[in-house]
Formats: structure tokens, sequence, C-alpha cells
């Protein structure tokens, strides 16, 4: 069963997203993500696809007690499988027709 999880990176590099949003397996390995930019850019990566320069995580995502524990400058939270695809369908839809 999938969970779904929202970061957002303090941080005032332009080249880099400030919203990441996952799709988690059940070893929190990244199955879909999508990062927003400040200049609301969005990139994206899946199983078969990496758009924009986004690419899924090589290990499992860390817990939100380990985001809160570990990385001062993120903030990750649960978030619901619907306000997932919301982000997930905003992203894609602005790639013109993309085959699943």
């Amino acid at each position: 069963m999938s969970s779904f999880l929202k970061v957002v990176w303090h941080h005032s590099y332009p080249d880099e997203p400030v919203w990441l949003y996952s799709e988690l397996d059940d070893e929190r390995y990244e199955v879909r993500k999508v990062e927003v930019y400040r200049d609301g850019r969005r990139v994206f990566a899946d199983q078969v696809r990496s758009v924009g320069g986004s690419m899924l995580g090589e290990i499992p995502a860390p817990t939100i007690l380990e985001f809160s524990d570990e990385f001062e400058d993120l903030e990750a939270s649960e978030i619901s499988e619907a306000e997932f695809e919301s982000q997930w369908s905003a992203t894609i839809s602005g790639y013109g027709e993309i085959r699943e």
C-alpha cells in the first residue's frame, strides 16, 4: 500500500525545488515524484520516466521523525492520496500527451 509525502525545502537556491511530493511503496522507495520550483516550474519522475531533471530516490525515504531529527531545512508531512494525485495531474498536464 502506498503512502504519500510532502517535503518543503527551506532554502534560497534558485535552481532547486522548494516542494517535493512523493508516492512511496511499502518499503518507502519512491514510485512517483513531483518537484515544484519557486518560479512555478514543475518536473516529475516515475518508474519509467524522468522529466525535467527529476529522478526517483535510490534509497528509502526517511520517516517523518527522521526528517525532523536529521534535516533542519526540510519540513516533511504525510499527505492524502488525493493531494498527491492533484499535484501529479497538474504536473504531467503541463507536458502535453504523456503515455503511462
